[in-house]
């Protein structure tokens, strides 16, 4: 199915403060905003709409992305690529992307260099009540490595008894209400368990405030896998894909 998103279908202001919506009604509401559709209408969908033309959360624009999953499969097009789109088999398209040769199958699908992007996508209901080692601080705080400077958030972070830098989550505010963790701990300290209870207290405090966390990762990473399972964020079988298309696939 290739359609447009329609007016009606743009998720207006909250009517209610967001700290009384059940945390999946939250990530509903960021996924119709982030996709134009959602949930899904029919097992498998492409849709056109004016969200994937916007700008995310660093600023760039991401105009081909989707949610792949056992409630439905959605595949978000900005209306400047929709032409690519047109007349796609898209059983065989959603198919593709999960494919191990997803990069050349769709390439040859869509006619153009394409490259995918497929992680797992997690959340969570109620993480575990773990230590809280971290404190919110600005992520422009000298005492922060630099991987954590792109975040577009404050950042949560562990120090040793001396003030150094032991571990930190940074979040990706996407909108009001999805907020995604990543994190990362200092090589001297890994294996301690630092991860996991920043990922659980940062996952606490966003559900606190009205959001809801996410948590992303490619397939196979075991490490990202353990800190996932012990912080409350199943494997729903939810992917994200994002699709990086090639100078061949403007017009």
């Amino acid at each position: 199915m290739l359609a447009s998103s329609p007016a009606h279908l743009v998720m207006p202001a909250p009517t209610v403060q967001s700290t009384d919506l059940p945390v999946r009604e939250r990530l509903d509401r960021h996924l119709h905003r982030h996709l134009g559709v959602w949930p899904p209408s029919e097992p498998r969908s492409i849709v056109v709409t004016p969200a994937r033309g916007r700008p995310g959360w660093d600023g760039r624009v991401r105009p081909v992305q989707g949610i792949l999953g056992p409630e439905g499969n959605v595949l978000a097009v900005s209306p400047r690529f929709a032409w690519l789109f047109r007349g796609i088999d898209t059983e065989e398209l959603i198919l593709g992307l999960r494919a191990s040769d997803a990069r050349s199958r769709i390439s040859r699908q869509l006619g153009v260099p394409v490259d995918v992007g497929l992680a797992i996508l997690r959340w969570p209901e109620q993480p575990p009540p773990l230590p809280e080692p971290g404190e919110w601080i600005p992520f422009s705080d000298p005492r922060l490595p630099g991987w954590l400077a792109p975040f577009n958030g404050n950042v949560l972070a562990a120090f040793d008894e001396t003030g150094a830098f032991v571990a930190g989550v940074g979040l990706k505010h996407h909108d009001e209400w999805a907020q995604e963790i990543a994190v990362g701990t200092d090589p001297q300290h890994r294996g301690r368990g630092y991860a996991r209870r920043l990922v659980a207290q940062a996952a606490r405090d966003i559900i606190a405030s009205g959001g809801v966390p996410l948590y992303r990762h490619e397939a196979g990473n075991a490490a990202s896998e353990r800190v996932a399972d012990a912080t409350g964020f199943p494997d729903r079988g939810w992917r994200s894909v994002d699709l990086d298309i090639g100078s061949m696939g403007d017009r």
